[in-house]
């Protein structure tokens, strides 16, 4: 049985990649975040991502970035790891990890038809909401409850 695994590419690749599938029909949708100790959570986030368009970009925040944005100790996962379980979902097509504090370096070059948050956020609350209507593309919120985190795990994994 073969494994299907979304390419991990340059950000220069995902936009000739997204434009190729942009020139053929295709919705893009992109999601982001750090998936440190990938959990539930995250999975719901990108089933949840994917529904809305043809073609799913997750952004993996770089191991610098990730322990700027959580902390010293983090990623518990290498960037490249955590790079290869997210590739490995069915529901993803494309994977990239960027190195900017935040994405919307990754918006602006990208312009997703929808950037994906989870519920965390609510549309109006989207730090990147404003570039991504500027160019006409839509937020969307998608996923399960915010009960799951890779901070909680780490706090119970010690206790």
């Amino acid at each position: 049985m073969s494994t299907r695994t979304a390419p991990i590419l340059s950000l220069s690749e995902i936009v000739e990649r997204s434009a190729a599938s942009r020139e053929a029909g295709s919705t893009l949708v992109l999601a982001n975040g750090c998936f440190d100790l990938f959990h539930v959570g995250h999975l719901r986030y990108l089933t949840g991502a994917k529904d809305l368009g043809d073609v799913l970009v997750v952004g993996i925040n770089s191991d610098r970035q990730t322990r700027l944005l959580k902390g010293e100790g983090r990623p518990l996962v290498p960037e490249n790891e955590r790079a290869e379980i997210v590739a490995a979902l069915r529901c993803v097509d494309l994977v990239t990890i960027f190195d900017d504090p935040t994405v919307e370096a990754l918006i602006r070059t990208l312009r997703p038809d929808f950037h994906a948050k989870g519920t965390d956020y609510t549309t109006d609350t989207v730090p990147e909401r404003d570039i991504v209507r500027e160019y006409g593309g839509r937020v969307a919120i998608v996923g399960d409850p915010k009960d799951h985190s890779t901070t909680d795990l780490i706090k119970n994994i010690y206790q």
